[in-house]
């Protein structure tokens, strides 16, 4: 992840958790088929969600930090991007990575939260206008 934006990254990681609903998962009526790719989708867009807060916190390491350290952290911070942390723990890791969770709403809230962590995080690290 050296020299590239932390959130242009966590960005195109959860664009790939659509791509790969989308096009591997296959949605028939409200549920997912393939629980691998739900599960794949779940990581990345997670992954995602970690590279955001790391730019936001100044992490340079390639080894996440455990959950309660980024709620710790944002506690102290946001209590609303915290509540929105856990939610996307939830639904991205636990439901869709860990246990391949095939109802869509679970994976479209999951990405909601992720695209609101992402975009608090873009909105606070943003050069200032001129």
């Amino acid at each position: 992840m050296a020299n590239k934006n932390p959130v242009l990254e966590a960005k195109r990681y959860v664009d790939n958790a659509r791509t790969i609903l989308r096009e591997k998962a296959l949605k028939e009526d409200d549920l997912y088929i393939d629980r691998k790719y739900v599960k794949l989708a779940g990581h990345a867009a997670y992954t995602g969600v970690l590279m955001a807060l790391d730019g936001f916190f100044g992490i340079k390491t390639k080894k996440w930090k455990d959950v309660s350290w980024y709620k710790e952290q944002l506690a102290s911070v946001d209590k609303k991007v915290l509540n929105n942390f856990v939610s996307a723990y939830e639904l991205l890791h636990l439901y869709m990575s860990y246990d391949g969770a095939r109802e869509a709403g679970i994976a479209q809230l999951g990405l909601k939260r992720a695209d609101e962590i992402i975009q608090w995080v873009e909105q606070r690290t943003a050069p200032p206008a001129n």
